[in-house]
């Protein structure tokens, strides 16, 4: 099923001509590892038939282990990824290898200097690698096979990753570290002040984004002059794998990272264990919060997140409107951590076909070409029972979807849905906190709500972004600068789009992309947030005198 999907036999081609022919026609891995040098597996050939096995690797050296995770493609079930995690019994050398690395770092401003060099020409190496069209097809395709996802939008996702190494080339990672000095009190006093690293840091990260996510994070971490522990989801970590592989064949000191693939109680072990510095986490708020506790806090948190569009009274641009929302609510399937997740419609709005769009639009979606496709955190029924639910409240309906996808193989512990909306009237929303908890539940799969509010209804729409408990991302539809200032002066999101071309999705290298109103929030991608989440500030003064002429012993105080 996975050959007819998307266009594949095209591209396939192009992969094919650029890599070194071999002689047998089924050395397919060969080629491939000629043509691609770091590469273990073959994203083409990766199936049921042709399974790959996912190692892990600490303190140097790639290991595997008895305790086999087998996970099934997501698209027809079968299983087709051995990825050997590690247990309870096997936890120490990671926690080992963490223990190594001074709170003080691998580098810092006084200390081996010369990685921030180092990491500059590692940076160049792996975007140059990744340029390089055989390797980025390679990486989308391997990300289609575990996150089914269009080939534009995993085409996508290497792009970003390749821009944000393009942008951390040269004397860049140095200027990350960049100080500065404030005159003293006296002749001989200056006081500097500089970024330092944690130490010994983890990062553990969700399934949605395989590349993205982890290596920018990652990335930034060492930049710093932290020695990470990586942890992918397992379902994915077999594209984070590859990477890490592309990493040490572009200079990356193979002491420098180690990876590991567990199951949440072992990797829950090795955090109490080892006793990192700093975590970053990116996944689910109840995870998120036990891991404040058990971390007494030393942790940065990209969470869940319920996102919010809000289109305003001046109409226009129906058509592109109303395709921005249909990409926020829907690619990849809706499991994008920054998808739209409840769309507040202006009556203005509803005198026009923007529902009736939205509706052919999601329609139009098949699984094809995945622009739908397999939900991996919520099943099919766990979805219809949530839109039952809703549909109980007075008022509401069903505008489209509703139905589980048809004519498929995707396995039933996988979610398999047409992409939804149901309609709740605000003033229900509002009604009660327990109807406000069921509207705002997040549902991380091709699941928004949609509702209407009046010109004079304003005040009912923040009141409900107030009471939202997550605040990544956010738009606000209108070149209205009145009721732009309005709303956004009276919500928090972190990644606020504001203007016709708004939406709630994308996360590029260029602009930050985190939540705001926790003192936890991590951000990604650009200078501040490397700085913000991967070091700290350390103030040195300086005090070389010389002690004034004539100085005396004064009285005691």
């Amino acid at each position: 099923m996975y050959r007819v999907l998307a266009s594949r036999a095209l591209r396939a081609k192009s992969l094919c001509e650029t890599s070194t022919t071999s002689p047998l026609a089924s050395l397919t891995l060969s080629r491939l590892n000629h043509s691609i040098p770091f590469a273990t597996v073959d994203a083409e050939e990766l199936s049921g038939a042709h399974p790959a096995e996912v190692q892990s690797f600490v303190q140097g050296k790639w290991i595997g282990s008895s305790n086999h995770n087998t996970l099934l493609d997501p698209l027809n079930g079968e299983p087709f990824i051995k990825v050997a995690e590690v247990d309870e019994t096997g936890t120490q050398p990671f926690v080992e290898s963490l223990s190594q690395c001074p709170k003080h770092g691998l580098h810092n401003p006084f200390k081996s200097p010369e990685r921030y060099l180092l990491y500059g020409d590692i940076s160049t190496k792996a975007a140059h690698m990744l340029a390089l069209p055989k390797v980025a097809d390679f990486f989308a395709r391997l990300i289609q096979r575990v996150a089914p996802k269009s080939y534009q939008q995993a085409a996508g996702e290497v792009f970003v990753t390749r821009k944000f190494l393009e942008n951390f080339c040269g004397d860049q990672v140095r200027f990350l570290a960049r100080s500065f000095a404030i005159p003293g009190n006296h002749l001989g006093q200056q006081s500097h002040g500089y970024r330092w690293p944690y130490g010994p840091v983890t990062i553990v990260t969700p399934f949605n984004f395989p590349l993205e996510i982890p290596l920018l994070q990652l990335m930034g971490a060492l930049y710093m002059g932290n020695k990470p522990l990586l942890k992918v989801d397992s379902k994915v970590s077999i594209v984070m794998e590859q990477m890490m592989r592309l990493l040490h064949y572009c200079g990356l000191p193979v002491e420098d990272v180690d990876f590991i693939n567990s199951d949440g109680k072992t990797m829950n072990k090795i955090l109490l264990e080892a006793n990192p510095r700093m975590t970053l986490f990116t996944g689910s708020s109840r995870v998120a919060e036990k891991l404040a506790l058990d971390l007494k806090g030393r942790i940065r948190l990209e969470d869940a997140g319920f996102d919010w569009k809000v289109l305003g009274p001046d109409v226009q641009e129906v058509d592109y409107v109303a395709w921005q929302c249909d990409q926020d609510a829907y690619a990849c399937s809706g499991q994008k951590c920054s998808a739209q997740s409840m769309l507040f419609i202006h009556e203005n709005w509803s005198k026009t076909p923007l529902v009736s769009k939205l509706k052919e639009l999601a329609e139009r979606r098949k699984l094809e070409d995945l622009t739908i496709g397999p939900v991996l955190t919520f099943t099919t029924e766990a979805m219809l029972e949530h839109m039952e639910n809703l549909l109980q409240i007075p008022g509401s309906k069903l505008l489209f979807g509703g139905k589980p996808l048809k004519n498929h193989s995707i396995p039933s512990i996988y979610g398999a849905l047409e992409p939804t909306a149901v309609y709740v009237p605000i003033e229900e929303i509002l009604k009660d906190s327990k109807t406000y908890e069921l509207v705002t539940k997040e549902i991380f799969g091709p699941f928004q709500i949609v509702t209407e509010y009046k010109k004079d209804q304003l005040p009912l729409v923040l009141d409900a972004l107030e009471r939202m408990h997550a605040h990544l991302t956010a738009a606000v539809v209108s070149n209205d600068p009145i009721f732009l200032q309005e709303v956004i002066g009276n919500s928090v999101n972190g990644t606020t789009y504001a203007g016709l071309r708004g939406r709630t999705t994308g996360a590029p290298q260029n602009h930050w992309f985190g939540p705001a109103g926790d003192p936890r929030g991590a951000g990604i991608g650009t200078p501040e947030a490397i700085k913000l989440v991967w070091s700290c500030h350390r103030e040195i003064i300086y005090d070389y005198g010389p002690v004034p002429q004539g100085w005396e012993v004064p009285p005691s105080t």
